[in-house]
């Protein structure tokens, strides 16, 4: 499975968009600081995810997400 995350920084509450093939490890890389473009925003909470049964379904909906359009709009109503 392949999945696509939203992480919320409780330090400055934004949210950060990413994917992977293994929420669990990824989920602990982003908590101990070795992703680069969160560690400074930690401490963070996994708002929301959705599993895919490949990877570029995950890539594809981790980009429309990204576009900050009308999907974003529509999944930070719902989540918030």
């Amino acid at each position: 499975m392949y999945y696509v995350y939203i992480l919320e920084s409780k330090k400055d509450k934004k949210m950060y968009i990413g994917s992977t093939n293994d929420l669990k490890r990824r989920l602990q890389e982003h908590q101990n600081g070795k992703v680069q473009s969160t560690s400074y925003r930690r401490p963070l909470e996994l708002v929301y995810f959705e599993a895919f049964r490949n990877e570029a379904q995950a890539r594809r909906r981790e980009m429309n997400l990204k576009h900050f359009g009308k999907a974003y709009q529509e999944l930070k109503r719902r989540i918030l």
